[in-house]
This record gives structure tokens, C-alpha cells and sequence, in this order.
């Protein structure tokens, strides 16, 4: 298990969980961040910080120490399920 921040750009990881029961972490989860999604690190701003994430077909910034709350483990590709 590793951490938001620590992926690369283009990976992808599920997320397990997200530390700390605070207004960020709460604004984390609304904003899509809980367990069993699937995230991934689209790329970072040109000084390090935010970094863009895609969850929930939604892309958001999120700082690095932010990043370092949610908790993931990484996959090569999330499974997505077709609506036929």
C-alpha cells in the first residue's frame, strides 16, 4: 500500500482508504476519494504542486499533502464494468 502522491503520471490505484475525519478529509471523500475507486495520477502543475487526479470521471487538483491522505494500492488499469 502506498500513498496518492507516490504514483507516477498515467497510473492508477484503488483506493483504500483516507486518513483523518477533519474538513479535508470529509471534503476528500465528497469529492469522490473513498474506498474502492479508482484513481489516477494524471500529471502535476509545472512547480510540483497540485497535482491532477482523474476519479469518478471527474478531474480534480488536490496538494501533495493531501495526496499523502488517501490512501491506495496501485493497478495497472481499473475494471470497468459495461451497461449493456
Amino acid at each position: 500500500m502506498t500513498t496518492l502522491d507516490q504514483l507516477m503520471p498515467g497510473q492508477f490505484g484503488q483506493i483504500v482508504r483516507v486518513d483523518g475525519f477533519d474538513s479535508i478529509a470529509s471534503r476528500l471523500r465528497e469529492m469522490g476519494f473513498i474506498p474502492g475507486q479508482a484513481v489516477q495520477f494524471v500529471q502535476t502543475a509545472p512547480l510540483g504542486d497540485p497535482m491532477r487526479c482523474s476519479v469518478q470521471g471527474s478531474r480534480i487538483a488536490v496538494r501533495s499533502g493531501e495526496a499523502r491522505r488517501v490512501y491506495i494500492e496501485p493497478i495497472v488499469k481499473p475494471c470497468v464494468a459495461s451497461q449493456s
